[in-house]
């Protein structure tokens, strides 16, 4: 009698590992989302911080007065910022600039809540992030 020499793997064995690998999956993508989340929300806030320093930084220059447009702190020349965020969305968050007379206000709104962000961030005249 012939003995033949079978190599490969059985339809059983295949199996094993996709289920292993779709528990795996099962396990880590949540984790992912709730990291890109953590990271937009960071992100966010560092954003709001790098807008009101540069209000703060504008105000020091021009004897106490607050900028009156996003165009004052980006047609500087240096530039206070470089990037014009207001009325913009980056990274799952909607940003919304407010100018007043002595005051600014700056809002990082999540796209959708609870996927792409987790609330609704404020910075207000002075730094207060809230």
């Amino acid at each position: 009698m012939k003995r033949t020499n079978n190599k490969g793997f059985t339809l059983v064995e295949i199996m094993i590992v996709v289920a292993i690998i779709a528990l795996l999956a099962a396990i880590a993508i949540p984790n992912l989302l709730r990291a890109k989340i953590s990271a937009n929300d960071a992100l966010a806030k560092s954003t709001l911080r790098s807008l009101s320093t540069a209000s703060e930084t504008f105000a020091t220059s021009n004897t106490g007065n607050y900028p009156d447009s996003m165009a004052s702190l980006t047609g500087a020349t240096p530039p206070y910022i470089n990037t014009a965020y207001c009325d913009s969305t980056m990274s799952g968050f909607t940003y919304a600039c407010t100018f007043g007379a002595g005051a600014y206000t700056f809002r990082a709104t999540p796209v959708t809540v609870g996927t792409s962000g987790t609330t609704t961030f404020t910075i207000t005249t002075g730094g207060v992030l809230n």
